[in-house]
């Protein structure tokens, strides 16, 4: 039994206030290259002025070393964005945050609903014609804050709708408030695969800690193959309004699984390199 890891190195920098000198992150994704995941969120195209944090990620990118397995997977969050990251080679996935909610659909990308649906068909459209794959984060996949609907249903169909109408095999259901149950996780995962076997499926989790292996093992047991997190923890959506709320943890992750013999593509020396590096990293915030 193998699954797959993608680190999140951008989300676990985009909210925060002190602006991380560009060469330690290039120094930072390197060293997280070399640790073998199947991909790495590396950076974002998105505005500077909503996301001071990431205004370097061309020059980012630029010196990122090739030579290596990982994908390297970049957000945009309109058509502008997805034409600035299909120019580069080295980028192999787009990621787009689409929202069940309405509510944290504008919150998050100034948009309804209903006008990230047209987006979502461009920007397909665009990575098609530019060998890049679209990958869809379906957020507020485990809950709603904001009194709306929500049922696992909800998330079942907008998730056969994504293939439906535009073919987007990659999905990532994401606990933007970090709400998850393990029921609810396992209710949510067991529904999507039943449902929907042309669909790979990623679990983009946001934990405390003392909730990360319950509902990590919930996605696995569900049947979910591929994890999303973020070395100790480190960010998470500033929405939560939770400081106790980041990413799962990549180490808890690798950990688990090895305990129970289930196979990561991972490199455990490196992973400790890197574990050790992301103190210089975010020992300013």
């Amino acid at each position: 039994m193998q699954v797959q890891i993608t680190e999140c190195p951008r989300d676990a920098m985009q909210g925060l206030i002190e602006f991380i000198p560009t060469p330690i992150k290039i120094k930072y994704l390197n060293a997280l290259l070399k640790c073998g995941f199947s991909s790495l969120d590396f950076g974002s195209f998105v505005s500077p002025k909503a996301i001071p944090q990431m205004r370097d990620t061309i020059e980012v990118l630029e010196s990122l070393e090739s030579g290596h397995p990982t994908k390297l997977l970049a957000i945009v969050a309109n058509f502008k964005g997805a034409e600035q990251a299909i120019q580069f080679d080295k980028i192999d996935y787009l990621g787009y945050p689409f929202s069940v909610s309405n509510e944290f659909q504008l919150r998050n990308t100034n948009a309804t609903i209903d006008e990230s649906w047209s987006r979502l068909g461009e920007i397909q459209n665009l990575c098609l014609k530019n060998n890049k794959s679209l990958v869809v984060y379906l957020s507020m996949g485990f809950g709603n804050p904001y009194g709306e609907t929500w049922h696992p249903d909800l998330v079942n169909k907008f998730s056969e709708k994504l293939f439906a109408d535009f073919s987007i095999k990659y999905q990532a259901l994401s606990d933007t408030i970090g709400c998850a149950t393990p029921q609810v996780v396992n209710e949510v995962f067991s529904s999507v695969i039943s449902s929907n076997n042309l669909i790979e499926y990623s679990a983009h989790l946001h934990v405390k800690p003392e909730n990360a292996i319950s509902v990590l093992s919930a996605a696995f047991n569900a049947g979910c193959r591929k994890f999303e997190g973020a070395l100790k923890g480190y960010g998470g959506c500033p929405m939560a309004k939770d400081e106790l709320t980041g990413n799962m943890p990549t180490e808890i992750m690798i950990n688990w699984f090895n305990q129970n013999n289930i196979q990561t593509s991972v490199s455990t020396e490196y992973l400790n390199e890197s574990l050790i590096l992301s103190n210089q990293v975010f020992s300013n915030n």
